[in-house]
């Protein structure tokens, strides 16, 4: 369940950032493009919200019955939770982006709308999978690979 999470979470990203937004970007129309793109971060959110607590549940639920705490894991495992953690503040950041954008597309600024979900694309997506991937790889080399 952790790991389907974690993929759902990081892949989603993937998906969204390399596929969805460039085929997004061949609307011409900006209201249609800002519409579908506002809506697409509404549904990846209701699918990586559960999946995000599902992860935070998981690991600490490892960490325990897995006896990490005291051994020379546990730095990796600390490292982990701290890249989920910054992982974690960088979706929040984007989900008050994202709102924002709402607001103002929901008023007619469509300007405004298009400069808060700028980031989004920009840096905070981009920034999340990396961090992500690196998780991925720490937590294969928890489970000794």
């Amino acid at each position: 369940v952790h790991v389907i999470s974690a993929v759902s979470w990081v892949g989603g990203m993937i998906e969204i950032r390399f596929a969805v937004h460039y085929s997004i970007q061949e609307i011409e129309e900006p209201k249609i493009k800002l519409g579908r793109t506002l809506e697409n971060l509404r549904r990846f959110f209701n699918m990586v919200i559960p999946a995000i607590l599902v992860l935070l549940i998981t690991a600490i639920i490892m960490i325990i019955a897995l006896g990490f705490k005291g051994t020379e894991l546990y730095n990796i495992v600390i490292i982990k939770e701290a890249i989920w953690t910054i992982m974690t503040i960088l979706f929040i950041t984007i989900y008050i982006k994202r709102n924002k954008a709402q607001k103002a597309f929901d008023n007619g600024d469509f300007a405004n709308a298009k400069n808060n979900l700028l980031p989004i694309a920009t840096y905070f997506i981009p920034a999340n999978i990396i961090l992500g991937l690196i998780a991925i790889f720490l937590g294969i080399t928890l489970r000794g690979f």
